[in-house]
């Protein structure tokens, strides 16, 4: 094989410890994304009759995995299937009352966070391409749920899209950063692409 059919590092195989580490992350925060619905349906009762945007305060938190996913292991479709599995926790092991159709939503809502990592062929982690995930993984469900549930002509359907992509943003965007750089720190991802990545000093710049 000539230098110019080496494969890229991105399109080999994942190893082993790459994939532990997905299914270990969709697993913990299936069960965090399930604590998370107990806390929205707290912040729906104190919200009285506002209590259906909840939702969108909260929608955030359900983006979390994808992007800590990538920026680990730096691979095509980790984001998706973290999420997706992240899912299945929920409607197999915790009785989700959504049932498959959450599948389908976390796959949406883990394309629309992972893509803006793939277009920088996941080489670029800065604040703006987190920022970016978290909106277009917030949107992306957006318009499922719009479907799904019927908002379109609602008066309240732009109040629905600035919340959620506001906590897109923040919760599922610059959150994730800021969860990623701090385990990072610990050290316990020190044989992860995240910090391989960044051993030749000044190749690859976090931005």
């Amino acid at each position: 094989m000539t230098m110019a059919e080496t494969p890229s590092p991105r399109t080999r195989k994942l190893p082993l410890r790459d994939i532990v580490l997905m299914v270990m992350l969709g697993v913990v925060f299936g069960f965090l994304y399930w604590a998370l619905v107990q806390a929205w349906n707290l912040l729906a009762v104190a919200m009285g009759p506002a209590g259906d945007l909840a939702q969108h305060v909260l929608l955030g938190g359900w983006l979390l995995v994808a992007p800590i996913a990538i920026a680990i292991i730096r691979r095509p479709f980790v984001g998706i299937i973290a999420e997706v599995i992240a899912s299945l926790i929920e409607v197999i092991f915790l009785g989700s009352p959504v049932g498959p159709l959450l599948i389908f939503a976390a796959a949406l809502q883990g394309l629309g966070s992972e893509l803006p990592f793939a277009v920088t062929r996941y080489r670029r982690f800065g604040w703006p391409v987190y920022a970016l995930s978290g909106l277009l993984g917030a949107g992306l469900v957006f318009v499922y749920s719009a479907f799904r549930f019927a908002w379109f002509g609602q008066d309240v359907l732009w109040l629905r899209l600035v919340l959620q992509l506001a906590s897109g943003l923040l919760l599922g965007g610059l959150l994730a950063k800021v969860i990623v750089a701090a385990l990072t720190r610990t050290g316990v991802l020190d044989q992860f692409s995240i910090v391989r990545d960044a051993r030749p000093a000044a190749v690859r710049r976090d931005r």
